[in-house]
């Protein structure tokens, strides 16, 4: 507990444990933390910045060149004017400032005369529920995010084998051609389009998939990584995302989480606030692929 310019009145700080909390939360609840590298990134204490992290980041094309033996190359008549190795390239990187996309608080009292539960626990309550929230909060924005940076567009146009083994085939051959290993790329799939894969002649091991029937269940459908979510969580249009899991970045800035006792009702003030927001590469981008649905643009 602190105290400070609050009529001396105690002011507890959460800073901390909601970081921890927000982690565990996005990291085993979320439908796209796989999106992700090492999972969500949570920072406490942050400052009124638009900034959340830079990086470095180089565009200068690797060249393979050839070791130039000749005669009169580094020797001869090319002494110190000449080298065998060829031209030289000179490596320079350059800063990507990642901004936050957005800001989130809280604003929520506990009455001691009304609560009608253990006061610590209700706090301790309001705190995950809060960071529940905030998780689902930004598992939305990262399928808004991936939907908009997506390098690649395709449309189911039927929910039947046909237009699903077309839709699955052409999102192969664009992983194949971008040289990127299918075995870890998910597909987020509509209960739709989910269940008419689970459903139909496809689904079987001899075409590079795994399917638990009795279970309604299906992991792998011809190499990808397949996973249901909620229609909500994706953005209108839209039945499927495709993505190499850490392809990109979601992260949480976290200003305060604090409570302070109330003046005008016998309890605390719980307040929080923060920034959060996603980052892909631009050179990832083409990575990602979103599906339109036969009612989809």
């Amino acid at each position: 507990m602190a105290l400070g310019n609050n009529n001396n009145l105690a002011v507890g700080r959460y800073e901390k444990q909601f970081k921890d909390l927000l982690q565990t939360v996005f990291n085993e609840r979320s439908y796209f933390a796989d999106f992700s590298a090492g999972g969500i990134e949570a920072l406490d204490g942050v400052k009124d910045s638009a900034t959340a992290f830079s990086l470095k980041t180089s565009d200068i094309a690797v060249v393979v060149g050839t070791y130039n033996t000749g005669a009169n190359v580094a020797f001869g008549t090319g002494t110190e004017s000449t080298n065998r190795f060829g031209n030289r390239t000179e490596v320079i990187y350059s800063n990507i400032d990642v901004p936050y996309t957005a800001n989130w608080a809280i604003h929520e009292g506990i009455d001691r005369f009304t609560v009608n539960n253990d006061f610590q626990r209700a706090l301790a309550d309001r705190l995950a529920l809060n960071a529940r929230a905030q998780a689902s909060t930004l598992d939305t924005a990262v399928a808004t995010y991936l939907d908009a940076q997506a390098g690649q567009t395709l449309a189911l146009t039927a929910y039947d084998d046909a237009a699903v083994r077309t839709l699955f085939d052409a999102a192969s051959a664009h992983f194949i051609n971008l040289e990127v290993d299918t075995t870890n790329v998910v597909a987020k799939v509509s209960p739709e389009l989910y269940n008419a894969i689970v459903d139909g002649a496809l689904a079987t091991s001899a075409k590079a998939s795994s399917v638990n029937i009795d279970a309604n269940g299906i992991t792998r459908f011809k190499g990808f990584i397949i996973q249901a979510v909620p229609t909500s969580k994706l953005p209108a249009g839209t039945v499927a995302l495709f993505y190499p899991t850490g392809v990109g970045k979601a992260f949480v800035g976290i200003s305060t989480t604090r409570t302070q006792e109330a003046t005008d009702f016998d309890g605390v003030v719980i307040q929080g606030a923060g920034k959060y927001g996603t980052y892909i590469l631009p050179d990832n981008a083409p990575a990602v692929i979103k599906v339109t649905g036969p009612e989809g643009p």
